[in-house]
């Protein structure tokens, strides 16, 4: 319900500023990908938020930043050319995920919530990769619409989804104004990034971009006291530094 409302929220926002500045609809093409685009964000944000739901802010937020690997890998292929500095970031990018992973419990349940977590981390990594390229797809030819069409496929996803399987807790009339806020600032980030793409190769906004764990992390130790084993810390240590070295070289 959280990621519906968000998206809701910011489909209506959108969906007014098109209709004032009466942007023209672009191609079947862009149409088509910006549809793709809003399910792929859709299941990132998904399996993003559930792994924030049962694991290690700390962790989870890292982890799903790896996922900018993707583009970087696709913008090679068209032509970018990566520095030393990148292709070893890309190694310590790996590294760092694979020891923040590493958590360790006493008990089988706090095991199996940690396992899940990182699988949702994952698949919240490699959805936002082919979200990132697709963006880049269609991001000259109207972003606007892009981020329009791409929450409308999500919404209609989310509420079939909420249909099939009601959930067990809905939101009360005091959580809308914190989802209209959550959905307003999604569409900021999502509109900013695609701007960049205009301007910017996607091998290195993508990575720009990536950095945003830092703040999640630094909430999770202020606000949620979380505090992770010597080897978890250096994991994220060696993340964000590989993904800084991506974006630096």
């Amino acid at each position: 319900m959280v990621l519906l409302g968000q998206q809701l929220a910011g489909g209506l926002i959108v969906a007014a500023v098109i209709v004032a500045t009466a942007e023209a609809l672009p191609g079947g093409r862009s149409v088509g990908l910006s549809l793709l685009a809003g399910l792929t964000g859709a299941v990132a944000l998904g399996a993003f938020y559930r792994a924030l739901a049962v694991g290690t802010m700390s962790i989870v937020a890292p982890i799903s930043a790896s996922g900018v690997t993707l583009p970087v890998v696709v913008g090679i292929a068209g032509g970018d050319r990566p520095s030393a500095a990148q292709a070893a970031g890309l190694v310590v990018t790996i590294v760092g995920v694979m020891l923040a992973s590493r958590e360790v419990h006493d008990d089988a349940g706090g095991a199996s919530a940690s396992r899940q977590s990182i699988v949702l981390a994952l698949l919240a990594a490699v959805m936002f990769g082919v979200f990132f390229i697709l963006t880049d797809t269609v991001a000259d030819d109207s972003i606007l619409w892009l981020l329009l069409l791409g929450r409308t496929a999500s919404v209609a996803a989310l509420v079939a989804i909420v249909v099939a399987r009601p959930p067990a807790v809905r939101p009360k009339r005091s959580d809308l104004g914190p989802l209209a806020a959550i959905g307003a600032l999604d569409l900021a980030a999502t509109g900013l990034y695609a701007v960049a793409l205009t301007e910017g190769l996607l091998s290195v906004v993508a990575v720009v971009g990536a950095l945003y764990p830092i703040a999640t992390v630094l909430l999770a130790r202020g606000v949620l006291k979380e505090r992770l084993q010597r080897v978890q810390t250096i994991g994220v240590a060696l993340a964000f530094l590989g993904v800084a070295a991506v974006a630096a070289g």
